[in-house]
């Protein structure tokens, strides 16, 4: 009996397989992959190995399970990441829950990530798109902004 800690992890990872495999359409080929493992995507390659760094392993099974239980729902929930400098609270995670929802027109699947580096701000990825609102790609936005106006300019 897994805990509910487990069930999140599988319900992350099935659903981090089943966005990469939307993108690029081939979300029956990839279940296929993961059962048998002839041939691995590099999506597939990559959420096996956050998994086993994790120490998720005896999860596999329950995975893959999981993963063809929403192709064949057809599910079309959207995974969607952000990534934040501190957790959300929970006003903030209904907000974003509720804009994913309307900008999708589908249930969205929030899957949160702290990051300090970010330093504020937001960093949202979605169907393979990726939002940097992060204060941290200002800044750099800025000092190149900086960078080539010093370089271009005449004394």
């Amino acid at each position: 009996m897994t805990t509910r800690k487990d069930q999140d992890k599988v319900e992350a990872y099935a659903r981090a397989l089943l966005e990469a495999a939307r993108q690029e359409g081939r979300a029956n080929a990839d279940l296929v992959q993961v059962n048998h493992a002839l041939k691995f995507t590099p999506e597939v390659l990559e959420t096996l190995t956050a998994m086993r760094a994790s120490g998720d392993t005896e999860l596999f099974d329950e995975v893959a399970e999981r993963y063809k239980s929403y192709i064949d729902a057809d599910d079309q929930t959207v995974s969607v990441t952000i990534t934040t400098s501190v957790p959300l609270d929970d006003k903030l995670r209904a907000k974003v829950m509720d804009m994913g929802k309307d900008f999708f027109g589908v249930p969205i699947y929030l899957i949160e990530r702290v990051d300090p580096k970010i330093i504020g701000g937001v960093v949202l990825e979605a169907r393979g798109h990726r939002y940097d609102a992060s204060v941290r790609a200002q800044l750099a936005n800025i000092r190149k902004t900086l960078a080539s106006a010093y370089i271009g300019s005449e004394d």
